[in-house]
């Protein structure tokens, strides 16, 4: 849940009447929040680029912009509501100030009380809606991550590989694939529990990833296999990365028995996407390379181009 202190949430108060302003900043303040004032729109403007504002409370009359002109301007601009307020009830309608993007509609003369009592529905209106902002961010995630090793799964894999694709169709960019799993898990996980073979899949997921570009991204492809887009890469290029994550897979130290480090190694298959192929074929060929890698031996780089192949 979001939480917010009242000295930590912003209340700008916009009325060109002095006596207004002022009442409603001191009431304000008072009630714990902090607040600020101005007498114009156009000041208003300067006190929002250098602030966050939560809530403004604004005239509808003021000189030059007025306030159905500011609450467009700050909808567009800020993530910041406004409750208007106006004396003059038959020119302004509560539905002309909500489509304008008002979250409240007060009319004069004020009772400081009431005002109070709309802005804190206000505010806790702002805080639900961030709250289920979040929590929707949150599922999006949860649905292409994989929850133990925190890479991409493979359901997102394809999807991103799709996208990769027609890029490289569109502006004819080269795209590796890196293929990776881990030798000898099933020994592993026989020998030391799930669990600990569950930290090793973890620790593997955070060495991938700290060894990739910003624009690389890694997933984890089922069990104990892993995938790696590489956009942009030479062939070079996706052949230094394979070797950085090998040497730093190989570093990595495992104790699922007291006093006895173990280290695991992964077999890797690199492969290039060819222009025009289906995404089953590019699959079907890192997953080949891979397992080149395993039939030499394992802890090994395997590539498969085109019809060429080359172990290191």
């Amino acid at each position: 849940m979001i939480k917010q202190s009242k000295i930590d949430t912003s209340i700008l108060i916009v009325d060109d009447e002095p006596y207004i302003r002022n009442s409603i900043h001191e009431f304000i303040g008072m009630a714990g929040y902090k607040p600020f004032k101005s007498s114009s729109a156009e000041e208003a403007l300067k006190i929002l680029k250098t602030n966050t504002i939560h809530v403004v409370i604004t005239d509808v009359r003021l000189p030059g912009i007025n306030g159905l002109e500011l609450t467009d301007i700050i909808k567009k601009d800020y993530d910041t509501d406004i409750i208007i307020i106006t004396g003059y009830i038959g020119d302004y309608s509560y539905e002309e100030a909500i489509n304008k993007g008002a979250s409240d509609f007060v009319s004069k003369p004020i009772r400081l009380e009431e005002l109070l009592l709309r802005l804190k529905r206000v505010l806790k209106e702002q805080r639900i809606t961030k709250e289920r902002v979040l929590m929707l961010k949150k599922l999006q995630e949860l649905a292409i991550t994989d929850g133990l090793t925190k890479l991409y799964n493979s359901r997102y894999f394809y999807k991103q590989l799709d996208s990769e694709t027609d890029r490289s169709k569109r502006y004819n960019h080269p795209f590796t694939l890196l293929f990776m799993d881990i030798d000898h898990f099933k020994h592993y996980n026989d020998t030391y529990g799930h669990l600990e073979g569950d930290k090793v899949l973890a620790r593997f997921g955070k060495t991938i990833k700290s060894c990739l570009r910003k624009m690389d991204t890694a997933y984890r492809y089922g069990g104990e296999e892993f995938v790696v887009i590489l956009p942009e890469t030479s062939r070079d290029e996706v052949m230094a990365a394979a070797k950085r994550i090998k040497k730093a897979i190989e570093n990595e130290k495992f104790s699922p028995q007291s006093g006895k480090p173990i280290s695991i190694t992964i077999s890797i298959g690199v492969t290039e996407y060819c222009r025009g192929e289906r995404i089953s074929t590019l699959v079907q060929r890192a997953d080949k390379a891979m397992y080149l890698s395993k039939q030499k031996g394992r802890n090994q780089i395997s590539t498969l181009f085109s019809g060429e192949s080359h172990n290191q």
